[in-house]
């Protein structure tokens, strides 16, 4: 169906003059009449009949306006969407671990919207584990993922931006607390509490360890680091995890790890199978521009 023709079918229902709706189309009459005629052809009812000078509506016609203007309207809208995304417009969907949404991904968008006051730009911002992230980003469902780096068959595009330090935890009595730096093959005595399979933290503090072949006593696992350091203000055992401002209001200890020397580093990463969008790709080249952080922010997370 022309969709031309559906314009000037509303254009003739609203105005009821077959002159003056061909000037406002800026048309023939002829072209006008032809239009119609076509319309009423394919549709296989007429739409309009003569009402002394000026035209009406059939009760065809009349059922038919209600879905025509509806169809315009929303192709309208769809056209007015994709064209605000062409100018670099729209909604730009994050995904992130946790703990950069405390400081770094808000201060990046906010830095970000300021950069384009003239544009119509709002985020959708949703924080889960690595693993999560990933999916959601193969299934499209994000446009930008910032999370720990993902696996080399996924086939995804990760740019390092930020990092953060790792430390070992232990309670306030254990024979470890007294230090303030320790060689990490020190720990292997003593039990840990650990990322559990699954985590994006599992698998760093794992090459930790398998840095120089060693494998720790694991005596309870779980997914979030601010439960390991509550169960290890408790007593329950010592942690790996990354340096948090929680750290400091719990009763633990905090040791930097001197050997092997290591960093968690966070990835800013998307599909390059799937197109970005200009306002997401916009954001992309601002976090490569202003966003990389180097280790003295990294405990600022």
């Amino acid at each position: 169906m022309n969709l031309d023709y559906l314009r000037y079918f509303v254009k003739l229902a609203e105005v009821r003059h077959y002159t003056r709706a061909a000037e406002q189309l800026c048309i023939s009459q002829p072209s006008l009449s032809h239009a119609i005629r076509q319309l009423e052809t394919e549709l296989g009812v007429p739409l309009f009949e003569k009402n002394g000078r000026n035209t009406a509506l059939t009760r065809f016609g009349t059922d038919f306006l209600s879905c025509a203007q509806r169809t315009l309207a929303a192709l309208d809208d769809g056209v007015t969407a994709l064209q605000k995304s062409a100018r670099g417009e729209g909604l730009i969907r994050l995904g992130f671990l946790r703990v950069l949404g405390i400081r770094y991904i808000p201060q990046l968008a906010a830095q970000f919207l300021a950069a384009n006051p003239e544009k119509h730009i709002q985020f959708d911002f949703h924080s889960d584990r690595t693993q999560a992230l990933l999916d959601g980003l193969s299934a499209q469902a994000y446009d930008l993922v910032f999370c720990s780096k993902p696996a080399p068959n996924m086939h995804m595009t990760a740019i390092p931006v930020t990092q953060q330090e790792l430390v070992l935890i232990v309670p306030p009595d254990h024979p470890l607390s007294h230090q303030h730096s320790i060689d990490l093959s020190e720990a292997l005595p003593y039990p840990m509490i650990y990322f559990a399979k699954g985590s994006g933290l599992r698998e760093v503090v794992d090459d930790l360890f398998a840095s120089f072949g060693a494998v720790p006593r694991i005596a309870l696992e779980t997914e979030e680091d601010q439960v390991i350091a509550g169960l290890v203000a408790q007593g329950f055992g010592i942690a790996v995890v990354p340096y948090m401002d929680l750290l400091l209001k719990l009763d633990l200890c905090i040791l930097k790890i001197s050997a092997p020397p290591y960093k968690r580093e966070f990835f800013m990463i998307h599909n390059t199978d799937v197109f970005l969008s200009p306002a997401a790709d916009a954001f992309r080249c601002f976090v490569l521009a202003h966003g990389q952080s180097d280790s003295n922010h990294a405990a600022n997370l």
